[in-house]
């Protein structure tokens, strides 16, 4: 047998991008360590890889120290849909703070480099479009989507001062909405919503008038970022936003959806949550100059991959 490229740590490892990742090391031949409490993920997205000698699993809460031996730590940890963090937005904090000091801890002890997933949401209801990684954001902190918002931001500044007060090697990657296969069914994010709904036959439900805009990353192009991210540089630390320019408003999604899937169901329409972004538009210049990364995948061929995965899943 092969040596391993070395062994690495996945936090939420069991999730929806957790498992892609751990999927992708395994193939890039890493010994890999999956970490997961499955409040928010399940066991199926990672069955496939049980039998592969490389890979291990513990079921662990992040919250907790963690004492293992590993060169890498792909710190993903933390409940990402507003169904899920919003559930217990107490613990939904203390993962985003005491998950990364755990995390970060971990790498101080053992000399790893470490990469977290932070998120578009840092920037909050932005005021600057589109949006790069030197603005600070407009984010409610105590509203109900805070807990996950100024998680993250918190994780961040942890982050920092971790690598300038121990010199850690870190990595801050800025996720924004990613989509594709093993996506939580009722995970509340739009593109599932959306699938699941014309699927089952039943209307989609779209906030507001549709003319908020996101921009849709599909899997594999984000696991590409965060390998780039993570093999990039030791003064690259981030951080970067990893997502896809392409700008499409809601309504826009829901037409493609339908087209795709065949439905007849139609549109509801209700309010729109509180705190709801807007608009949301990486730009992604820095990933470009900095990771020679771009996403390749445009969203018709990532939707139409998801549907078939939610088609085969459902029935």
């Amino acid at each position: 047998m092969s040596i391993a490229k070395g062994r690495a740590l996945v936090t939420g490892g069991a999730g929806f991008i957790g498992s892609h990742l751990c999927e992708r090391l395994l193939a890039d031949g890493y010994d890999v360590l999956c970490v997961d409490n499955y409040y928010s993920s399940t066991k199926d997205n990672i069955a496939h890889l049980l039998e592969d000698p490389r890979f291990e699993v513990i079921r662990h809460d992040v919250t907790f120290p963690l004492y293992v031996e590993v060169d890498e730590i792909y710190h993903l940890a933390c409940p990402a849909s507003p169904i899920h963090y919003q559930r217990d937005p107490v613990q939904t904090t203390k993962t985003a703070v005491h998950g990364s000091i755990n995390m970060l801890g971990l790498a101080k002890r053992t000399g790893a480099k470490i990469l977290t997933t932070s998120t578009s949401e840092v920037y909050g209801d932005p005021t600057v479009h589109p949006q790069t990684e030197d603005y600070w954001g407009n984010v409610n902190p105590i509203g109900p989507r805070a807990c996950y918002d100024e998680g993250k931001r918190a994780a961040e500044t942890l982050f920092f001062d971790y690598h300038r007060q121990h010199g850690l090697r870190i990595k801050v990657a800025r996720l924004f909405n990613t989509y594709g296969p093993r996506m939580h069914p009722h995970d509340g994010r739009v593109v599932s919503n959306f699938v699941v709904a014309a699927l089952e036959g039943r209307p989609l439900t779209v906030y507001g008038d549709g003319s908020q805009t996101r921009s849709f990353q599909y899997i594999d192009d984000l696991i590409e970022g965060l390998l780039a991210l993570m093999n990039s540089a030791d003064d690259v630390t981030g951080p970067i936003n990893l997502g896809n320019p392409g700008e499409f408003t809601i309504a826009e999604l829901a037409g493609l959806v339908i087209e795709q899937t065949g439905t007849s169901a139609g549109i509801d329409y209700l309010p729109l949550p509180q705190d709801d972004p807007v608009r949301r538009q990486p730009d992604i210049t820095r990933a470009k100059e900095l990771l020679g990364w771009e996403p390749t995948i445009p969203l018709s061929d990532g939707l139409s991959r998801t549907i078939q995965y939610f088609r085969d899943t459902l029935t």
